[in-house]
């Protein structure tokens, strides 16, 4: 029987909010970061943090023991069958799914969670949309408040208010404000230490210094949505901005004389540059060239909004009007691209199937790479073990994946059973 998605979200709901159990996987084709190993297992306790790996079934066995699973006990072990094993993915920039925003409150956020969970990302930063400041700090309490109840959200993205009118895209441009010190001390006041990164544009009258006040705070700053020249962006990278916002998107391209923030970024080893691999946002021969210009630097986002995994139709984006047409998202009002309606699954399925990337590089952007860009691939306040790996020590996020298709068909999120 088909489960409803109203039953999806209660199940990974409650298994998220719930206890972590051992889980024992073999028979594997592991893919991560470090590479590709065959015949391969893995054995997680019941914290939900990986104890051992490896090839050889002897070893398997006592790690079993060791996490109270019998070797024998075939119902309590996951034979893999030469399916994928992956880490499960990170998506740092994303705004909904399942006809839900992460700015929809508590039960907004459980629902587009389980709709991008079930797909493979297992850990999200939920993107709030530019809204008046005080909706922005409601909506901010709401995601601190689900931090403390779950280990699948990692924390907010602010996208905006701090954004160029220029290039806003799809955000408000009536909420826009200037990064100034009282209001980032009131929004970090407001969050409680759970925004994780937030976009600001660095030309602004006081973005350069938002940039460093933000990351005094322990908040990633990114460069986005921005009008800035190359020597801005430069400014803003050395004051602190760990991340480019959706390359190529609301922001100047490349022109060989004026460079813009790109170039800027892409010299920039301390940078992680976020990337839309749909093909629309960013078409193929450019999710090609881009993906080359910092190798291991590159982390797949999706910016999903309210329609993923959802038809065609009338949709909102905060209070904005969308209209998605052939899984493309714009605003009625002007026709701008709304966000996206991708999931991390189809991001690294393009990557490997379509645009024939090494698998080990298109996994490390949805996982390895983005997790690094937030400081969580080491021990961390925010989810204890690291993310983005499949080795001991490493949280015991996993995903069982159809090795011809790419389609995930198993997922754990910190040793929870999510599909």
């Amino acid at each position: 029987m088909t489960e409803s998605r109203e039953q999806t979200v209660a199940r990974v709901t409650a298994a998220l909010t719930g206890k972590s159990s051992p889980v024992a996987i073999h028979r594997a084709r592991k893919i991560d970061a470090r590479g590709v190993q065959d015949h391969y297992w893995v054995v997680a306790d019941a914290q939900g943090v990986i104890v051992a790996t490896g090839t050889d079934e002897e070893s398997f066995e006592s790690a079993c023991r060791s996490v109270g699973i019998d070797p024998a006990d075939d119902a309590a072990i996951i034979d893999a069958n030469g399916r994928l094993l992956t880490p499960g993915y990170v998506d740092i920039h994303a705004h909904g799914a399942w006809e839900k925003s992460f700015d929809d409150g508590p039960d907004g956020i459980d629902v587009a969670r389980a709709g991008h969970a079930v797909h493979g990302t297992t850990r999200q930063v939920l993107s709030l949309i530019t809204n008046p400041v005080g909706v922005i700090e409601r909506n901010v309490r709401n995601v601190r408040a689900k931090m403390d109840e779950r280990p699948d959200i990692l924390g907010a993205h602010l996208e905006g208010p701090f954004l160029a009118l220029a290039r806003k895209g799809a955000h408000d441009p009536e909420c826009l404000k200037d990064p100034v010190p009282e209001l980032v001390d009131e929004l970090l006041e407001a969050a409680d230490g759970c925004i994780r990164q937030i976009t600001i544009a660095p030309e602004l009258p006081h973005g350069i210094g938002a940039i460093r006040q933000f990351a005094a705070a322990g908040v990633v700053p990114a460069v986005g949505h921005c009008d800035a020249d190359y020597e801005t962006a430069k400014r803003g990278f050395d004051a602190g901005a760990g991340i480019m916002t959706h390359m190529f998107n609301a922001m100047n391209g490349l022109h060989h004389r004026k460079p813009g923030p790109i170039p800027a970024a892409v010299e920039d080893p301390r940078v992680t540059i976020e990337l839309i691999n749909d093909g629309f946002h960013v078409q193929n021969p450019m999710v090609k060239l881009g993906f080359g210009f910092a190798p291991h630097r590159i982390a797949f986002v999706t910016d999903a909004m309210a329609a993923t995994d959802c038809p065609d139709g009338a949709y909102k984006l905060g209070a904005l009007d969308v209209n998605v047409v052939d899984g493309h998202a714009r605003l009625v009002s002007n026709g701008a691209i709304a966000g996206s309606t991708l999931l991390l699954e189809v991001a690294v399925q393009r990557a490997v199937l379509e645009l024939g990337f090494d698998a080990p590089a298109a996994v490390e952007a949805a996982t390895l790479t983005p997790a690094h860009a937030l400081g969580l691939d080491r021990p961390n306040k925010v989810t204890g073990a690291p993310l983005g790996l499949i080795a001991p020590g490493y949280a015991a996020d996993l995903l069982l994946t159809d090795p011809a298709t790419w389609q995930v068909e198993e997922v754990w999120c910190a040793g929870r059973k999510l599909k």
